[in-house]
């Protein structure tokens, strides 16, 4: 073959291969990263950057190709030079061929240079798309399960930690034996009460910053960064100061909802995310629609199941110190009850006439060291699981447009959903789910069990409760059987603590007397039942009503808010009878049970409820450059029409309100009050045409 012939051919190839890498780096960038469903005329800010990222690949892969083809060519033009070279000296010694011989080619399928392109970016003989595209859907959903398990163990390892160092702390703290000669010198004799403090009354006040900082860091990371909050109060035990203390304290109760509310939001994202991927033939998941109603609800029962399950065992792994470390220096039962004489319903505060001195002998400083560098071990691991084994919950693309609402809509948006009939009556539940989880340990398992039986059987009693709730938490997947309401697992975990309280309030244990152990035991059991459907059902509840990802993050944060109004209850309540804390948590249970009765009757009579709508994200994108509202540098040539038109009745409506304030009082307001008419009007017009409006009022 002739070398400029060759040299020709290449340049065609090459101009050809650009025009096919265009038309497929269009075709896919397109589909990947812009729904078919247009919402407004330009593209959003996500959009943009998920076409520049795809771009960026294309072109990655096109300059390695090109260097591929260049090492090709170069090759194949030497065995050309190298094949006339034979022919010429064939040619100058007349020496002809053998018969039926034919001529070097270059090495190839067709023995041109075309043919080595071919062989080299065609598709090799044994790929099947179809089966690589189910490998790559089962390898996504693998990466959700595996999501789902780091989560609920990493908030299960932190909580354990959290609560195995406070519980430790608070028994050593009591012992005024040990609390005079630690901190009698330092001044520090009240630093528990401060520190409860801290933790406690905190939490109020997340309602106002727990969706902003979802929404700054992402879920996944505010995960991680209130892991590492918790791990921080665990090496401020190092060196125990007013200043040290007290602040980590303080920070516990900021990351209280945060974490929480993230937690929530990320398990009932995975479900969403992993029936995306065995769907991912649907044509509503192939263009990014929304899902059909109920279709996440078994993945979302199953994922809030698999979470609690999980997490619940760290009430079991939140006792090792105390089985390992602190339970030899205890005293036993006939000493640190001796001047008992009331428990359970009959008795006042937690336990009243508690002996002051609960250790035999003082541990060890060095000991104490010990048993919290464990503990601090494993708050890293539980960092490095949020860290490096959970994947993001959303999309770059998506957490750009999360963010890009605003921040004033983002801080309104938990309280417009207290609109909805739905989470309003749902709110007693929320509270009284924050009362049970402290009331068992500190009313039941306290107040009954170690007041009966000592402290050295808290850790059994702690962990029958922990395995309970866990093993239990697989109950609310009852809810998958199609024949049983959705009611059964809430309602059903609400009556096992009707029941239970009422028991507690006609029978008391006795001091002193381990032989109620049994009881005890069944006791605790049953209430940890009670609890495991208690949270799996309110969690699967909220996963099943709010299938649209922008609200989960809204959702979760109103429910553990309430949660953490009820932990400030309970902590203010620590001086009342014990009869009066069960009748106020009987009552808050009776209040909420009948709430989510009527709530479930509205539903089933169709009756609508109020959504607020989520504003579109406000930012404008020209090309790849990202031009923010207050920030532009268009022309006002370059707007467009709606734009203007925009501009003109804002500009004749600031013109209305100067004259209709330039007139007095006694001017109507009926100008300006159809000002507001025609904005509403062109808003609602606006979103109507871009396929996106969301109604105020929905029905079931």
């Amino acid at each position: 073959m002739d070398p400029m012939k060759a040299q020709q051919l290449a340049a065609e190839l090459e101009v050809e291969m650009m025009a096919d890498m265009y038309n497929r780096m269009t075709n896919a960038c397109h589909r990947k990263c812009v729904p078919p469903h247009y919402k407004e005329a330009e593209l959003s800010k996500g959009e943009a950057v998920c076409l520049d990222r795809c771009v960026a690949k294309y072109l990655d892969l096109h300059e390695r190709l090109g260097r591929k083809l260049t090492e090709l060519s170069n090759w194949t033009m030497a065995a050309v030079i190298t094949e006339d070279n034979v022919y010429r000296e064939a040619e100058l010694q007349a020496v002809p061929p053998a018969d039926g011989a034919e001529g070097l080619q270059p090495a190839g399928p067709d023995g041109n240079i075309q043919g080595q392109v071919e062989e080299f970016l065609g598709p090799h003989p044994d790929y099947d798309e179809e089966e690589e595209e189910r490998k790559y859907y089962r390898r996504k959903r693998l990466g959700v399960v595996k999501n789902v398990v780091g989560a609920s163990f990493g908030g299960m390892i932190i909580y354990s930690v959290y609560m195995g160092l406070l519980q430790m702390q608070l028994i050593l703290h009591y012992d005024e034996t040990y609390r005079e000669v630690k901190y009698g010198s330092l001044g520090l004799t009240d630093i528990d009460n401060k520190m409860l403090m801290g933790i406690n009354v905190t939490p109020i006040v997340g309602l106002l910053y727990t969706p902003v900082l979802i929404r700054f860091l992402g879920t996944k990371w505010m995960m991680f960064l209130a892991s590492g909050i918790y791990a921080l109060f665990v090496s401020t035990n190092y060196w125990e100061r007013y200043y040290t203390l007290v602040p980590s304290a303080v920070a516990i109760g900021v990351a209280i909802v945060p974490l929480w509310a993230s937690l929530g939001n990320y398990i009932t994202r995975m479900a969403q995310q992993y029936y995306e991927y065995v769907n991912y033939k649907e044509e509503h998941v192939q263009e990014q629609k929304r899902v059909p109603k109920g279709a996440c609800h078994q993945y979302v029962i199953i994922f809030q199941s698999v979470f609690y399950i999980i997490f619940h065992l760290s009430f079991v792994f939140a006792e090792f110190p105390m089985i390992l470390f602190l339970n030899v220096f205890l005293s036993d039962y006939k000493h640190t009850l001796y001047n008992v004489k009331q428990c359970g319903a009959n008795g006042r505060r937690i336990i009243e006439g508690f002996n002051k001195t609960v250790l035999q002998h003082l541990p060890r400083s060095t000991f104490l060291i010990e048993v919290e560098s464990v503990l601090m071990g494993a708050a890293f691991i539980s960092m490095i699981i949020f860290l490096a084994v959970c994947g993001a919950a959303y999309r770059p693309t998506e957490e750009i447009d999360l963010r890009s609402i605003g921040w004033g809509n983002i801080f309104q948006m938990p309280f417009k959903h207290l609109r909805d009939y739905r989470l309003r009556m749902l709110c007693p539940f929320f509270i009284y789910s924050g009362f049970e989880v402290l009331f068992a340990i500190q009313g039941l398992i306290l107040s009954y069990g170690v007041c009966a039986l000592g402290m050295e059987k808290l850790w059994l009693l702690v962990m029958v409760y922990g395995l309970s709730s866990s093993i239990c938490s697989s109950l609310s997947m009852a809810l998958l059987q199609q024949r049983l309401p959705r009611q059964v697992v809430l309602l059903g975990g609400a009556a096992v603590h009707l029941v239970l309280l009422v028991v507690l309030m006609c029978w008391s244990s006795s001091p002193r007397r381990p032989d109620q152990l049994p009881q005890l035991l069944v006791l605790v059991a049953l209430w940890g039942l009670g609890t495991a459907l208690n949270k799996t059902g309110l969690s699967s509840l909220l996963g099943m009503f709010y299938e649209d990802k922008e609200r989960l993050d809204f959702v979760f944060t109103i429910y553990h808010w309430w949660q953490a109004i009820a932990i400030f209850i309970v902590y203010l309540w620590s001086a009342l009878p014990m009869r009066a804390k069960l009748a106020i948590m009987l009552v808050t249970l009776l209040v909420a049970g009948l709430c989510y009765w009527q709530m479930e009757r509205r539903l089933a009579k169709k009756i609508p409820y109020r959504l607020p709508r989520i504003p579109r994200p406000r930012h404008k994108v020209k090309g790849y450059r990202y031009l923010e509202e207050e920030n532009s540098d268009e022309s006002d040539t370059d707007k467009s029409d709606v734009e203007g038109e925009e501009d003109e009745d804002r500009q004749s409506e600031e013109e209305q309100e100067r004259d209709a304030g330039s007139q007095g009082s006694d001017s109507p307001g009926r100008d300006r009050g159809a000002a507001r008419g025609r904005r509403r009007r062109r808003d609602n017009a606006a979103y109507e045409q871009a396929g996106e409006q969301e109604d105020y009022v929905q029905a079931m």
